[in-house]
């Protein structure tokens, strides 16, 4: 086994990272992943798992989908290495925004049932604020954060906030809002240096102002979540500290629907906690190539295929 417990976080990725095809390969070689594919679908009342399989991308790519999809392949993933490895408990663990959620699974503060419903309620909910209230997001490539800190307040205007949404790595955020300022904003920071300043194809502004339609009825949904305290070290979205208890939990997921996923913050609380190891449980390795910006000595290991858990080994 190359993982060393006290040396490694398992990282839970977000939206964006789906591909048609997800989780197929390892649900046909485990019977734990199959289970927990079966049992999802069970719980839903359709075949999210057909979806995820078969497509087509539009189904797999809204947002409804596409974030229970996630959760689900992460879940999978992660029961599959613990089936393999029982008594291996990880130092940590963490989830770029709706990934914390898997990360909370994975660290038995939310069963899988709740989770897998919450997810599913955190699409609907989010679908339902960017019809509300469509907007915008953008990735800018080569600012800081406080030189865009200063470029949103400036964009902004009453009734048209822009703010960063994800902090992902040095040289690389994501800015949301009301899409007249997100496009005063990319203005601004092309401005102020950056590289590039490029629209993200999406109609929701995930971790802005323009969520506040619906947080009331997140924060309902998450208060009816059955949540423990974790067993193993969170490290939450908004503050990048750890979540040592279930209102901990509780008080990060509801906050992040309008607060800045701070995943560089996230990265650098782990590395000063020792971990030098991130594998990266669920579809693809964007987080992992985010972990390479951030913490370029840490290594990275995807989980998601089978090929991946016998490199593990």
């Amino acid at each position: 086994m190359k993982l060393n417990p006290i040396a490694t976080a398992f990282i839970f990725p977000g939206q964006g990272s789906q591909t048609v095809g997800m989780g197929k390969a390892l649900t046909e070689e485990q019977a734990i992943a199959r289970e927990t594919y079966a049992k999802a679908d069970a719980i839903l009342g359709f075949a999210l798992s057909e979806i995820m399989w078969n497509g087509p991308d539009t189904d797999l790519n809204d947002t409804v989908n596409t974030q229970p999809a996630l959760f689900l392949h992460s879940i999978a993933s992660y029961r599959t290495f613990t089936r393999l490895h029982p008594d291996y408990v990880p130092a940590a663990v963490a989830g770029h925004s709706l990934g914390e959620l898997s990360a909370l699974a994975a660290a038995g503060a939310l069963s899988f049932e709740d989770g897998l419903r919450l997810v599913r309620k955190r699409g609907e909910l989010m679908k339902r604020a960017g019809e509300i209230a469509p907007g915008g997001m953008a990735a800018i490539l080569g600012v800081d954060i406080p030189t865009l800190d200063k470029v949103c307040a400036e964009a902004s205007a009453t009734g048209e906030i822009v703010q960063v949404a994800n902090d992902n790595c040095p040289g690389q955020v994501v800015i949301s809002g009301a899409k007249a300022a997100v496009e005063r904003a990319m203005a601004g920071a092309k401005a102020a240096g950056a590289k590039r300043a490029l629209p993200l194809a999406v109609s929701i502004a995930a971790h802005s102002p323009l969520m506040a339609s619906i947080q009331e009825e997140w924060n309902q949904a998450v208060d009816s979540a059955a949540m423990i305290d974790p067993k193993i070290p969170v490290v939450g979205n908004v503050h990048a500290s750890l979540l040592k208890t279930a209102e901990d939990a509780r008080n990060d997921i509801k906050a992040q629907m309008q607060s800045r996923v701070k995943w560089t913050d996230s990265i650098k609380a782990m590395s000063g906690m020792g971990i030098n190891t991130f594998v990266e449980a669920g579809t693809g390795t964007v987080l992992g190539g985010l972990v390479k910006r951030i913490a370029s000595d840490a290594s990275n290991f995807p989980l998601g295929n089978p090929q991946d858990f016998s490199a593990l080994e």
